[in-house]
């Protein structure tokens, strides 16, 4: 028994050395980028492949740079995961003799408890919360059970030893000084480890454990984010009893009031700015937070979110996980691109919603991605503005307009002069696109007058989610803000510049992206949709070859352009050129007939254009 124990303080040892090399000699983009490489990323290997090759250069004591730079991708948005969130969840799990899968990491301290409500409320199972001591955040009980529906206990135990058998799920809550305490016990299915300054660690303990990794992963995936880079590096750093190489970032009130006040200055709104620690998380606190409103004011009303089938597949799939979990919620479809126009078919569908005196909520892009396409705005006024009646005779409720303005956060829709004024209005943008510069996953949200009271609500929920941004977040918005208007121009003037270029040398190409009118009224947008010239006998030989010739013209361009050219799904970045198959990346979880296998192309202020126009001619000359 001794000798096994000395085994096992040998093993912990050298797993702890090998995680102190890979911190002085992992890669600068683990700790700084956002979005990673598709070209060696495999989603049905998402983390596992990672790990296992990380595993073998252990195994082998091949442990350097050059190595670690060549791993697989972790995940390929790094708010659902990446490498030292990965690193930090195996260092965990190994710790513990558990396997890797059961241990996922958060930014947030209470979305893991909601991702373990969720799965159950939809599994009809009961779930007690048990904690002993102080639960180390305020957990909103009546406001979670009222809006989100999810129903539970929570009680304060004196012993883990007194705790009870549960004919459901028993979450422990810790507050441990170790990063590694890990209070597993058989009577709790799930141990949340919570941080105060840096997030959680979860540890899946029950016996079904498949069925709920894959959720719990899943609403990390959508409703908020993995442990950041930053804060995942500083628990490593404490696992192993490192000097940290820097302090914890803080950022003040002051600060903090500094950074709305330049968000309302960009989007000319008087209205309280929110900041969350990504799009998604911004998006599920508008979500949440409208639908608390909607129960509130409008008890007995069927909530309807209307949302393009087409849409980025994070805000597709979330609004329908949302539905999925509210008995009175549910999802529309809003065809928007190509052949359907938007205001004929917002008109459709706001009709039918008066008609069964329902609440609408309208959540879209403008600019639509991938296709790069502007509604009649004057049109799309009348149509929101338009007053209707339900079957009763009654007048309908008037609609809330969610604009997702990521890829043209410079226009101004919520100010007092513009078209949308008339109509209940909140804007959000990903803060790991233009705002950043590709540099942190913080989103934000801010409203025009007629909505502003909505903004309440939605702090709310951010704050029940714990999904705020981070300080570092808050740092590198205060940084980079101040100079995005100029960046956008700057990366327009060069995609304009690459669209003619595209138009002259391949003529037969489809380009979707903004008129020079649209230009004009302000939608400068750095990202255009490129449908490449095909050809076969039949549909199927057509579409086959077209996609063939997009990863042949990516994988040209990554290649020759290494320094610059990307294989990635974001934008906005400060430098190069990403490019990226929504159908395969932004839309992965988009049904598949309304996905867009095109090339999507996101490029920056500061790139070598010449040399981009002089590659794809070469591809154009090799076709």
């Amino acid at each position: 028994m001794q000798a096994m124990s000395e085994d096992k303080i040998i093993e912990k040892q050298k797993l702890l050395m090998s995680i102190d090399a890979i911190l002085n000699l992992m890669p600068e983009d683990w700790l700084k980028l956002t979005t990673h490489r598709l070209d060696i990323y495999e989603e049905d290997k998402a983390k596992f492949q990672f790990i296992a090759e990380l595993e073998k250069l252990i195994s082998n004591q091949n442990l350097t740079k050059k190595s670690l730079e060549q791993l697989p991708t972790a995940y390929d948005y790094i708010r659902l995961g990446h490498p030292l969130s990965s690193l930090l969840e195996w260092a965990i799990a190994k710790l513990n003799s558990l396997s890797h899968e059961d241990v996922i990491s958060f930014s947030s301290k209470t979305a893991p408890i909601l991702a373990v409500l969720r799965t159950n409320q939809l599994l009809k199972k009961l779930t007690r919360i048990v904690y002993k001591g102080k639960l180390p955040f305020v957990f909103d009980k009546s406001t979670i059970e009222r809006v989100y529906g999810f129903s539970f206990e929570i009680i304060e135990i004196d012993s883990i030893e007194a705790v009870e058998p549960f004919n459901g799920s028993t979450i422990f809550i810790h507050s441990p000084e170790k990063i590694n305490d890990f209070k597993l016990h058989e009577q709790f299915d799930f141990v949340l480890n919570v941080y105060p300054e840096i997030g959680s660690i979860l540890c899946v303990n029950c016996q079904e454990k498949l069925q709920y990794i894959a959720a719990i992963q899943h609403f990390r995936r959508r409703e908020t984010i993995a442990m950041t880079p930053f804060n995942s590096n500083y628990a490593l750093e404490e696992l192993v009893d490192k000097t940290h190489s820097e302090p914890l970032p803080e950022a003040t009130e002051i600060q903090k009031s500094e950074v709305e006040k330049i968000v309302q200055s960009i989007t000319l709104s008087d209205s309280k700015v929110v900041f969350a620690s990504s799009g998604l998380s911004m998006q599920y606190a508008i979500a949440m937070g409208l639908i608390d409103e909607a129960k509130t004011k409008y008890p007995t009303k069927p909530i309807r979110f209307i949302v393009p089938p087409n849409c980025y597949g994070g805000t597709n799939d979330q609004a329908r996980r949302v539905a999925d979990s509210s008995h009175d919620v549910k999802v529309l479809d809003l065809p928007v691109d190509g052949e359907n126009d938007m205001v004929s078919s917002l008109e459709e569908v706001l009709n039918s919603v008066a008609l069964e005196d329902g609440v609408p909520y309208i959540i879209v892009e403008i600019p639509t991605n991938p296709r790069v396409e502007v509604p009649d705005l004057e049109a799309l006024k009348i149509t929101l503005e338009k007053s209707r009646l339900t079957k009763s005779g009654n007048k309908a409720i008037e609609p809330v307009f969610i604009l997702d303005q990521t890829f043209c956060p410079n226009v101004h829709f919520l100010s007092e002069d513009n078209i949308l004024s008339g109509v209940k209005t909140i804007a959000y943008v990903s803060g790991s696109k233009f705002p950043s510069g590709g540099l942190c996953t913080a989103g934000y949200a801010t409203s025009n007058s007629k909505a502003q009271s909505l903004m309440t609500k939605i702090d709310l929920h951010l704050n029940i989610c714990d999904n705020q941004a981070t300080s570092l977040q808050y740092n590198l918005l205060a940084k980079q803000l101040p100079s995005m208007n100029e960046r956008i121009y700057k990366a327009y003037i060069n995609t304009k510049e690459f669209v003619s270029y595209i138009k002259q040398v391949l003529p037969d190409a489809k380009i979707n992206f903004v008129s020079k009118e649209l230009a004009d009224q302000g939608f400068t947008p750095s990202v255009f949709s490129l449908d490449l010239p095909t050809k076969g006998q039949t549909e199927y030989d057509r579409e086959k070859y077209k996609r063939t010739l997009n990863l042949q013209l990516i994988n040209k361009m990554i290649k020759d352009i290494a320094n610059e050219s990307k294989f990635c799904v974001s934008y906005g970045q400060l430098k190069g050129c990403y490019w990226t198959i929504p159908a395969t990346s932004t839309q992965g979880t988009t049904k598949e007939g309304d996905k867009d296998y095109i090339v999507r192309v996101a490029l920056s202020p500061e790139m070598d254009l010449e040399k981009h126009k002089s590659v794809f001619l070469n591809f154009v000359e090799s076709l």
